[in-house]
C-alpha cells in the first residue's frame, strides 16, 4: 500500500490521525472522530490552530471557554453545506455528539494572530462550480484565504461520478511567490454509495530520463485519507459513484498559488 494512503479505522472513535511527524512534513495535521450520541471528544490547540468540520451529524460545541450551542444539520456530506468552528492557538475545545457525528479536526501552526474562536455557519460559506463537462465539480469554501486564520486553508469538493477533479493536474510545492506557494495537503475522501471507489495519482515532473521523484496511483475507498507532500494530485470518480473530499492545506504563507502541469494546460483553453 502506498505510504501516502491512510486507511481510516472502521467503526467509532478516533479513526484517523495524521500529524506533521507521521506525514514527514511541517504544517498540516488531520484527525477524524466518529462519535455515537452522547460521546464527547475534546482537545487543546497548544501552538496550533484548529478548524472543526462537522462532516455529518449534530453536536454541542464549546471553544475558548464559550458555549457555542448545537451545531450541524446535514447527515450526509453529499447534502448541503457543513457547520464548522475555528479555534485559535492556546485554546481548548469540545464537541458532544447529539446524533451520530463525524467530526474532522484540521490543524496547522498558529502564528500568534490573536483571533477569537468563531462558528462558521453554512450561510457564511461561498460555493462555486469549477471546470466544464466531465471536469465539473462543486466547491464549498470553508476557510479560504479571504477569511481570518493564521495558516489553515480548508475546502470541500464534490465530484460527480465519471468526472475528474483537481484537474488539469496542478501542484503547489514551491515557495516561489507570486508564481507558486508551498502548501502541504490532505484529502479526506467519501464515496456515494459508500461501496464505490475512485482514483488519485500523486506525482512530480519527470527528469530528462523520464524518471519521477514521486509517482503513486491509489484506489480510494470510502473514508481514506491521502497525503500530498508535493507534486500533482488529480482525482477521478468512477461512473455511478460521487466523490466527496475535504482538503486541508497549510504552508509558510497562507495563499493558494498553483502551477498547472505544462503538458496538460491546453485543457484550460479547450
Amino acid at each position: 500500500m502506498s505510504k501516502l494512503l491512510v486507511k481510516a479505522d472502521k467503526g467509532h472513535g478516533h479513526v484517523a490521525h495524521v500529524t506533521p511527524q507521521s506525514a514527514g512534513w511541517t504544517y498540516v495535521g488531520f484527525d477524524l472522530h466518529r462519535l455515537r450520541p452522547g460521546e464527547t471528544v475534546a482537545g487543546k490547540t497548544g501552538e496550533r490552530e484548529v478548524c472543526l468540520v462537522f462532516v455529518t451529524g449534530k453536536g454541542k460545541a464549546s471553544a475558548s471557554g464559550n458555549d457555542l450551542g448545537l451545531l450541524g444539520e446535514r447527515m450526509s456530506p453529499f447534502e448541503g453545506k457543513p457547520w464548522s468552528v475555528y479555534v485559535p492557538q492556546g485554546s481548548d475545545w469540545s464537541v458532544t455528539a447529539d446524533t451520530e457525528l463525524e467530526l474532522a479536526v484540521c490543524s496547522a501552526p498558529g502564528l500568534g494572530g490573536g483571533l477569537p474562536a468563531r462558528v462558521i455557519a453554512p450561510d457564511d460559506l461561498g460555493q462555486e462550480v469549477r471546470g466544464k463537462g466531465t471536469n465539473t465539480r462543486y466547491v464549498t469554501n470553508i476557510l479560504p484565504e479571504g477569511k481570518p486564520a493564521d495558516s489553515l486553508l480548508v475546502v470541500e469538493v464534490i465530484t460527480p461520478g465519471g468526472h475528474t477533479s483537481s484537474y488539469p493536474p496542478h501542484k503547489h510545492d514551491q515557495d516561489n511567490l507570486p508564481a507558486e506557494s508551498y502548501l502541504e495537503e490532505t484529502y479526506y475522501h467519501r464515496l456515494n454509495p459508500p461501496q464505490g471507489f475512485a482514483f488519485q495519482r500523486v506525482y512530480t515532473d519527470a527528469d530528462r530520463n523520464g524518471v519521477r521523484d514521486l509517482d503513486e496511483a491509489m484506489a480510494i475507498e470510502d473514508g481514506d485519507v491521502v497525503l500530498v507532500p508535493k507534486g500533482y494530485h488529480p482525482c477521478a470518480a468512477c461512473h455511478g459513484y460521487d466523490l466527496y473530499y475535504l482538503n486541508v492545506m497549510a504552508g509558510p504563507k497562507r495563499t493558494w498559488k498553483f502551477h498547472n502541469a505544462a503538458e496538460h494546460e491546453w485543457l484550460m483553453k479547450a
